[in-house]
C-alpha cells in the first residue's frame, strides 16, 4: 500500500468520512456502473419506449415520479402544494382518469420488471425557500397520492401489493430543477430515504453516504466542439443546442453532439478508475426526439457489455450494501 493511499484510508477513519467505495480495488475488478434516470415520469408512449430499451439492453432504471400526474383535473385539489392554493401544479395534472389508469399500469409494470420507482415530489415547485415542514407536507402529499390514487380516482384493479408498494417500495428523491437545500435534506433524513439524487458533481464522482443516506450528483461531462462542460441531462442539451426552443434537428445534429458527449464520457471512465456515470432524461421528447435517439444509440452499444452494468440508484445502493461498501460518514448536510 504507497504512503499517500494509506494516509487517505487514515484520514477517512479519523474524520469519519465516507471513502470512495471502490478505493482498493483496479478499475479491471471493478464493473463499469451506467445510471439512467428519467424525471417526471408523465408521457405513457416513453413509459413504454423506455422499457422496450430496457428489455432489449438488459438495463434497468430509475423513474422519479410528480405525483400529479396520478390526478385529473377532476380531482386535482387532493394536491395542495406548500405555499399555494390547491390544486395548483407547475407541471399540470393528466387530462383524464383513463390516462391515470394507464400511467398505473405502466408504473406497476416497470416495478414488476425490476426498475426503481422513486419521488421527484408532487408539482414540481422550486422548494429552494421552503421549510422542513413544507417538505414534509410534501412529501406526505406525494405519499398519500401515490398509494389512494385507485380509490382517489375511481379506478378498479388495484394491484394485490400496490399499497405496500407505495409505502415502502419508494426509497429515492430528486429534488425538482435540482434545487437543494439544507431544509430538505433534513427531511429526507426524517422521512428515512434511502438515496438522494439532487446533486451536481464537475465530473462523474463516487456517491457519498452522509447521515445514513447515499447522495448522488449528476455530473458535469464534455460536450461540443469546444468541450464545455454540461450537466449529464437532455434538458441542459435542449437549453444549449437550441436556447430551449423546438426545432426537430432534421440533420440530426443535436443527437449526435448528445451520442458523442455521453459516449465520450463512458469511455474516459471505461477505460480509466470507472467511476459510476449518471445521466438524467425526461420524458417530453426535446428537439424532435434528438436525445432519447442519442440514448437508445448509446445503451444498445455500453449496457450489453459484460463488464457494465446499466442499473437503477436503488440497484447501485443493494450492491454497495450487499459487498459491505457503504461506510456511513457525519459529514454533515
Amino acid at each position: 500500500m504507497s504512503v499517500i493511499f494509506r494516509a487517505f484510508t487514515l484520514a477517512c477513519v479519523s474524520f469519519s468520512l465516507t471513502c470512495p467505495a471502490f478505493a482498493d480495488e483496479s478499475p479491471a475488478q471493478r464493473p463499469q456502473y451506467v445510471i439512467i434516470s428519467f424525471d417526471g415520469a408523465h408521457e405513457l408512449a416513453q413509459w413504454q419506449r423506455s422499457r422496450s430499451l430496457a428489455a432489449r439492453t438488459g438495463a434497468r432504471f430509475t423513474y422519479f415520479l410528480s405525483c400529479v400526474f396520478l390526478l385529473s383535473r377532476e380531482n386535482r385539489n387532493e394536491y395542495h402544494a406548500p405555499g399555494k392554493s390547491a390544486g395548483r401544479s407547475n407541471v399540470g395534472f393528466a387530462q383524464s382518469k383513463d390516462e391515470v389508469r394507464q400511467r398505473l399500469a405502466q408504473i406497476w409494470l416497470a416495478h414488476s420488471e425490476g426498475h426503481d420507482i422513486a419521488s421527484h415530489a408532487c408539482g414540481h415547485f422550486d422548494g429552494k425557500d421552503w421549510t422542513k415542514a413544507d417538505w414534509l407536507n410534501e412529501f406526505s402529499s406525494f405519499s398519500r397520492i401515490v398509494r389512494d390514487a385507485y380509490k382517489i380516482n375511481g379506478i378498479e384493479g388495484e394491484p394485490e401489493g400496490w399499497k405496500q408498494f407505495a409505502e415502502t417500495g419508494i426509497s429515492g428523491f430528486r429534488v425538482p430543477y435540482l434545487s437543494d437545500g439544507k431544509a430538505l435534506y433534513s427531511a429526507l433524513s426524517e422521512k428515512n430515504f434511502a438515496y438522494d439524487a439532487s446533486g451536481i458533481s464537475r465530473g462523474p464522482a463516487e456517491p457519498q453516504m452522509v447521515d445514513g443516506m447515499m447522495r448522488f450528483a449528476l455530473p458535469q461531462i464534455p460536450e461540443g466542439p469546444q468541450k464545455r462542460p454540461i450537466i449529464a441531462m437532455d434538458y441542459n442539451l435542449f437549453v444549449r443546442h437550441s436556447g430551449g426552443i423546438e426545432r426537430k434537428d432534421a440533420d440530426g445534429a443535436f443527437e449526435n453532439r448528445a451520442y458523442e458527449a455521453f459516449r465520450a464520457a463512458f469511455d474516459r471512465e471505461y477505460d480509466g478508475k470507472r467511476v459510476p456515470l449518471g445521466m438524467g432524461f425526461h420524458f417530453t421528447l426535446m428537439n424532435g426526439g434528438a436525445y432519447w435517439r442519442a440514448l437508445e444509440r448509446f445503451a444498445g452499444e455500453v449496457c450489453v457489455k459484460a463488464d457494465v452494468k446499466c442499473v437503477s440508484y436503488a440497484d447501485y445502493l443493494a450492491d454497495q450494501r450487499a459487498a459491505g461498501k457503504t461506510q456511513t460518514g457525519n459529514v454533515g448536510g
